[in-house]
């Protein structure tokens, strides 16, 4: 949800649509940041194309670029496949990137959000046809920083879920790992009785620190979450 105080601006490269808020308009930089991470994650799926398929963790070689080793890093905590982890890990690399020039950065990669604020923030869920959408959102309260809050949905947007979800929320202080147990507990929700037992099981995975889920008008939470 917008920051009064913080300059927002877009920058996009192909699928790749980050919505940014900071300190000062650092677009060409943001950009920059997308292209270079965004390349070698494309030249090392060209070279090793199973990557950007498999629904399993998979191991990297020895050359890997760094979002690479991050999003395998990931997966292999929350068991799904690579991919799992791209937009949270996109957002998280052009966020602590910018960093650099700015103390507070919130990067928006289609409802993965890599988050670094000094104020308390407020990040609105969007769960599709649910009634609750536009009716929540969850307050982030500055301390540990950074954040990363992303989100997974059975029956929103064009990302593979294998559950029937509105919207699964994780925060952790990885974006690629929230990125990935998201996907990891959607899968698990194919009805408002799955959710207890996806939430729980997502409790397991290490580094996690919140969760919501929610089906219809059905909700469930666990963890450091204020909801509001």
């Amino acid at each position: 949800m917008p920051q009064d105080s913080l300059t927002s601006f877009t920058v996009c490269v192909k699928e790749s649509n980050l919505k940014i808020q900071a300190c000062l308009d650092l677009k060409q930089e943001a950009l920059q940041l997308l292209v270079k991470h965004r390349g070698e994650l494309e030249r090392y799926i060209k070279s090793h194309p199973l990557f950007a398929l498999s629904l399993v963790p998979l191991m990297p070689d020895g050359s890997t670029p760094g979002i690479v080793k991050e999003m395998v890093e990931a997966v292999s905590k929350a068991c799904v496949g690579p991919m799992a982890a791209v937009a949270g890990a996109i957002a998280e690399i052009v966020g602590r990137g910018l960093l650099a020039y700015c103390p507070e950065v919130i990067v928006d990669n289609g409802g993965d959000i890599f988050l670094h604020t000094q104020r308390p923030t407020r990040v609105g869920i969007y769960a599709g046809a649910s009634p609750l959408t536009g009716q929540l959102s969850m307050e982030i309260i500055p301390g540990d920083m950074p954040w990363g809050i992303c989100t997974s949905s059975g029956t929103v947007g064009p990302s593979l879920s294998l559950g029937r979800s509105d919207a699964v929320v994780v925060l952790s202080p990885s974006c690629p790992l929230s990125d990935a147990a998201a996907t990891f507990i959607a899968n698990k929700v194919k009805g408002e009785k799955d959710i207890e037992e996806a939430i729980e099981e997502g409790q397991k995975i290490a580094g996690v620190r919140g969760i919501v889920a929610i089906v219809g008008e059905k909700i469930g939470m666990w963890g450091e979450v204020n909801l509001c």
